[in-house]
């Protein structure tokens, strides 16, 4: 399986699903169309399709943003799976016609996340995963609401059976934690209703149950591939 990567700066990386990737024998192609021209794959050529994350917002009016969700559209048209990470997720809702807009709190940070649907098995009530926005998706009508958290309520879902959609990470692995925060360490100093500074990311225990979710995601939204 041929799984395009859409990643949109240069610390917010594939982590695990990588990982996940290598270990099921899959080829992984990852694409930077803020860096080199709007450079993406086509429909025809993708098996998978993973969004990333990124400073950026789906209301922004700029083309290859407008391009995205025209290869998102179809690849949704052709029931190849999705799965769409922060502003990822927001493209997939956008791209649906739904809104995008500001959430009532800036969440940047380490915060529980809580299991609000058991159709997918084998996730844990509640987990703790890495937040990093202050916008958020309505959730489409036809998908299920997947988890909330205390701050933000629509922070996943599942569309169909192969699309899926989180507002969180669940990706990044411990290296990966440093290098986002790092690189971006005034964000989270900013109006961060988590109240918690760059260092009090990098300090925090990483969750490292997140990988086997993440795995456990990704292993539903493709299984009839």
């Amino acid at each position: 399986m041929r799984i395009n990567v859409l990643q949109h700066t240069p610390n917010e990386g594939p982590g695990s699903i990588q990982e996940w990737s290598q270990k099921n024998g899959h080829e992984m192609y990852i694409y930077h169309p803020y860096q080199f021209n709007d450079v993406l794959p086509t429909a025809d050529e993708t098996d998978m399709l993973v969004i990333l994350g990124g400073p950026m917002s789906p209301n922004d009016n700029i083309d290859w943003i407008k391009n995205e969700r025209t290869l998102i559209k179809e690849l949704l048209e052709k029931h190849i799976p999705i799965f769409g990470a922060c502003y990822g997720a927001q493209q997939i809702v956008k791209t649906l016609g739904y809104s995008v807009t500001k959430a009532p709190h800036k969440e940047v940070g380490w915060a529980p996340v809580y299991l609000e649907n058991s159709i997918i098995e084998g996730i844990p009530n509640k987990l703790t995963a890495l937040h990093w926005h202050e916008e958020m998706f309505e959730i489409p009508e036809d998908a299920i609401h997947l988890f909330s958290s205390d701050l933000v309520r629509n922070q996943g879902y599942l569309l169909g059976e192969n699309v899926l959609g989180l507002q969180f990470h669940f990706e990044p692995k411990a290296d990966d934690v440093r290098e986002i925060a790092v690189n971006d360490s005034s964000y989270p100093a900013d109006n961060n209703s988590l109240k918690q500074s760059a260092k009090d990311i990098i300090d925090s225990a990483f969750p490292v149950e997140n990988r086997d979710v993440m795995f456990t995601l990704l292993d539903f939204i493709t299984r009839n591939k």
